[in-house]
């Protein structure tokens, strides 16, 4: 897939995508957009399903949804609230920490920064972008398994791994695209480009993809 044909593709795949289930964390921050719970959230779903994160995250925030209460909880309270995240004994700590970090470091605001973001412990670049796109509406792109996939299995990029697929596609596509990328690619790549046996007959885009390591279809 060239750039130009992912410009073509994309108003397609745009719609179908709006057929099909949107991931936790964007129906999440389009309700609340308060980064500092979009952080946080975002610290539960790693390696846990959306109904978990999003069942935690509402348990977590009606105890409170601010810094400065949050870091008065006790690593218990919290490890109660979040259960049955993965990781969940480990997060409640990183939420203390970084409700801590915030209120020290950046006087009770979340950062607006990838840079800022990644000296919070925990703090990856997916969850770096992700607060900065739909905590701040700023330019970034968010990648997970499922955007690392699809564009390399698009031929659109040819990357070993998320981290090297951001910086990819920060040179490869306008930006007009970045914010939008990754909500778009996690609900098609959930309903349709599947990691093992992508539903390619469902596909709108089929004709612009090339399918790289893909050894079966349905």
């Amino acid at each position: 897939m060239t750039i130009n044909k992912f410009i073509k593709a994309w108003p397609i795949l745009k719609k179908q995508a709006k057929g099909l289930r949107v991931p936790y964390l964007e129906t999440f921050a389009s309700r609340r957009r308060d980064p500092f719970q979009i952080l946080i959230s975002c610290i539960l779903s790693l390696r846990t399903q959306d109904k978990t994160t999003e069942a935690a995250s509402e348990r977590l925030f009606k105890l409170t949804d601010t810094p400065e209460a949050m870091s008065r909880l006790s690593p218990e309270t919290i490890e109660k609230a979040i259960y049955p995240v993965g990781f969940y004994r480990v997060k409640a700590r990183q939420i203390k920490t970084i409700s801590r970090d915030v209120i020290e470091k950046y006087n009770s605001k979340v950062p607006d920064t990838i840079e800022e973001l990644l000296t919070l412990k925990g703090v990856g670049r997916k969850t770096a972008n992700l607060v900065i796109t739909v905590g701040y509406n700023k330019y970034g792109i968010c990648v997970d398994t499922h955007v690392h996939r699809i564009t390399n299995r698009w031929g659109l990029i040819k990357t070993k791994n998320p981290n090297e697929t951001e910086l990819r596609l920060r040179e490869t596509l306008p930006r007009r695209y970045w914010r939008e990328l990754n909500g778009i690619l996690v609900a098609f790549g959930q309903g349709v480009c599947k990691p093992i046996s992508p539903l390619c007959s469902a596909c709108k885009i089929t004709i612009f993809c090339d399918k790289q390591g893909v050894a079966r279809s349905r």
